[in-house]
């Protein structure tokens, strides 16, 4: 009888990020305010779909989706000055945060990452 080993889904998580700190004044010849604007949550073979891409489309907020396969980051990096909230759709993973223990996620919950948290996330 042959063995079989089961892989491990891809991580697919929905990130989102906005500016923590109030946005400056839009001048009197900006362009129009954001719009309504809907997206299917079909990434393809891509590894990362953006989903918004930050003014002028929106007022400070950017999102895409991520998909990781068994074993891969999306790689350490730094918030800089956005929050950054991650919703798991899909598989389980780790959120590595730098001088703490790593926090299991998965569908049914979120992650919140204040401005300047240098951060990793792993499909275990």
């Amino acid at each position: 009888m042959r063995s079989r080993t089961r892989l491990a889904p891809s991580l697919m998580i929905l990130a989102a990020c906005a500016v923590a700190i109030a946005a400056p004044a839009l001048a009197a010849d900006a362009p129009a305010v954001p719009r309504v604007k809907v997206v299917a949550l079909d990434p393809g073979d891509a590894s990362y779909l953006l989903l918004l891409g930050g003014p002028p489309e929106t007022a400070s907020m950017r999102s895409g989706l991520v998909t990781l396969a068994p074993g891969k980051a999306i790689g350490r990096h730094d918030t800089e000055t956005y929050e950054e909230m991650l919703v798991p759709l899909a598989g389980e993973g780790e959120l590595r945060l730098a001088g703490q223990a790593p926090i299991r996620i998965h569908p049914g919950m979120i992650t919140y990452a204040p401005a300047h948290t240098e951060h990793d996330v792993v499909n275990t």
